[in-house]
């Protein structure tokens, strides 16, 4: 898929699960919890040992069943590396001109961290056609409605902090998606390997972005 076909489906999706896990088995895990839950965008972090091994795993087990991301990029060689593995979009937690063309070089879908708007300017300037506010919930959904007077048309993906309670409202104010980490997925959770449980509330938080948005 190209890049704007990715965004489309990440659009569509709602929700990116980011997942980061002690190791790899548990990456694969976590994964196969959430898809079964309903959700279809997930994003591995390279804080993960062994998460290109992963990704290349979680694309052979689940094919083109979801959009498959690598996350907290802070190396052109990891970009590679995800690329090789079978990523679909590359997401970086901050802006960095080198590493952002290093994402871009790969011809997946770059996704840089932006927080201001001197960094979403420089963003857009330097090729991204979407970006992840970060960390989000330090500044809340009134930042991301200002955001969108200076830079109409804006594509944002808002990360960091976002609870399933509070997802809805992102979505609402205009965000592509939102993506979800340690509040969708409880240490206690994953410390019990509670899959089921894990897989029951990726549903409940889509079942409710539905409700909210029917």
């Amino acid at each position: 898929m190209s890049a704007t076909e990715v965004l489309e489906g990440l659009r569509a999706a709602k929700v990116i699960a980011v997942v980061r896990a002690d190791d790899c088995q548990e990456a694969i895990d976590i994964t196969e919890a959430f898809v079964g839950g309903g959700l279809t965008a997930i994003e591995l972090t390279f804080t993960t040992p062994g998460v290109d091994a992963a990704i290349t795993e979680v694309r052979r087990r689940l094919g083109s069943k979801l959009l498959l991301g690598a996350g907290t990029i802070t190396t052109p060689e990891q970009a590679r590396a995800a690329a090789q593995a079978g990523a679909d979009f590359l997401v970086c937690p901050h802006l960095d001109e080198r590493l952002f063309s290093g994402m871009l070089a790969t011809g997946l879908l770059a996704v840089p961290g932006v927080m201001t708007p001197s960094e979403v300017a420089a963003a857009s300037r330097t090729g991204a056609i979407v970006v992840k506010l970060f960390p989000a919930s330090t500044v809340g959904v009134g930042h991301l409605k200002a955001l969108f007077g200076p830079f109409p048309g804006l594509q944002v993906i808002p990360t960091g902090g976002i609870s399933p309670a509070t997802a809805r409202e992102w979505l609402s104010a205009g965000a592509v998606a939102v993506g979800l980490g340690g509040e969708l997925l409880p240490k206690a959770l994953r410390e019990a390997r509670a899959w089921e449980q894990i897989s029951a509330n990726a549903s409940q938080l889509l079942a409710g972005i539905r409700a909210k948005q029917a």
